[in-house]
């Protein structure tokens, strides 16, 4: 009897002590990959983006467009820069453009800017955090996009330096997931037009991740999702529903069925399920004009086919790596000598943005 129990002992110690190594193994494991998660999204997000100087829009390039200088604090001090947009007189009310992710800060947009500068409007727009002339090594997480579009319209609505006019919000990609979640913090917008764009932040890392991970992003995105929590507190945990239900503003919703940045599934069809009777909301679906469809692409796509023809003339190869240096030298050089500036920097879909100008007619006053 006293051989059974000791026997029963050993196995029960042994039991706990095997318990105590599977749990220690799958505590390492789980530690292993959150920081491994950590790791690849700071390697792929917190990085700074910075405008490729060959195909900078420029100020001239749009005649009767003026812009004046303004910097503002972000949330850790950080000073951004911002320019206001105007070409006549009468504006009716403020555009606040938030710019996409990647490539650099607002200069792709600075089209669209003079767009509706020329057509009745203020425009403010700025460089996010890690972007051009903003400060900041890097961009941080994708929800410092919504951090640094609440410190701007707090800048517009109370600096003193701006008329006292209503605002409305335009956002693309990145941008489109800011003007939504910031609503949650401005009310008060009136408009709101959200192109490419998602609900939730961390939907932005999900969507790429999906590219080189496939199904296996979905292991690491509850620890993305922390890691966000953990840097930006609420503004992590918000998004653009939350945004939506907490404002009156009228809002436009754009996106392409096609769009393999940001897949129409993490923006628009889950809006469009939930909201497609409310009349405060405009749905625009389109079928095959991928994520960057505010510009006509004619003659991006002319200019494209003679660079790779331009290509295939050299001799030496320009995928090499111990030809990067030349070949981005050369790259730039043919750049500067056939780009054809008016066509490029006018190039944005003008139907398309008639139809966005009459949506902020109707609705910011």
């Amino acid at each position: 009897m006293k051989k059974e129990k000791t026997q029963k002992a050993k196995k029960s110690k042994l039991g706990k002590i095997l318990l105590i190594v599977f749990a220690s193994i799958l505590t390492l494991l789980i530690a292993g990959w959150w920081a491994l998660s950590v790791m690849l999204y700071d390697q792929n997000i917190n990085q700074r983006f910075d405008s490729y100087e060959p195909l900078l829009l420029r100020l001239e390039d749009f005649e009767g467009l003026n812009r004046t200088s303004y910097t503002f604090t972000s949330d850790k001090g950080q000073k951004l820069q911002g320019y206001l947009y105007s070409a006549g007189e009468n504006q009716r009310g403020i555009i606040v453009i938030a710019h996409g992710f990647g490539g650099g800060g607002h200069n792709s947009y600075m089209d669209c800017a003079d767009f509706f500068a020329k057509n009745g409007y203020y425009v403010f727009a700025y460089d996010a955090t890690g972007c051009d002339e903003s400060e900041g090594e890097g961009v941080g997480g994708f929800p410092q996009g919504a951090v640094d579009l609440d410190h701007a319209i707090t800048f517009v609505e109370e600096s003193g330096n701006f008329p006292d006019l209503p605002i409305g919000l335009f956002g693309h990609s990145w941008g489109g997931y800011s003007v939504c979640s910031v609503l949650t913090y401005h009310p008060e917008v009136k408009a709101v037009i959200e192109c490419s764009g998602c609900n939730a932040s961390a939907d932005l890392f999900e969507a790429g991740g999906k590219h080189e991970a496939g199904d296996g992003i979905y292991t690491m995105m509850p620890f993305v999702k922390l890691h966000e929590w953990v840097k930006y507190g609420q503004y992590a945990t918000n998004n653009a529903m939350q945004g939506f239900a907490a404002s009156d503003a009228k809002v436009m919703i754009v996106h392409s069925a096609d769009d393999d940045v940001v897949p129409i599934e993490y923006g628009y069809d889950a809006f469009y399920q939930k909201y497609k009777d409310d009349t405060r909301f405009t749905f625009l679906r389109f079928e095959d004009k991928g994520h960057n469809y505010i510009n006509d692409r004619t003659y991006i796509n002319e200019f494209n086919a003679e660079f790779d023809k331009w290509k295939e003339t050299l001799d030496y190869d320009d995928q090499a790596a111990e030809n990067k240096d030349r070949f981005a030298k050369d790259k730039a050089d043919y750049i500067h000598q056939h780009l054809d500036r008016g066509r490029w920097s006018h190039s944005l879909d003008e139907s398309l943005f008639a139809k966005f100008l009459a949506f902020y007619d109707s609705n910011v006053k």
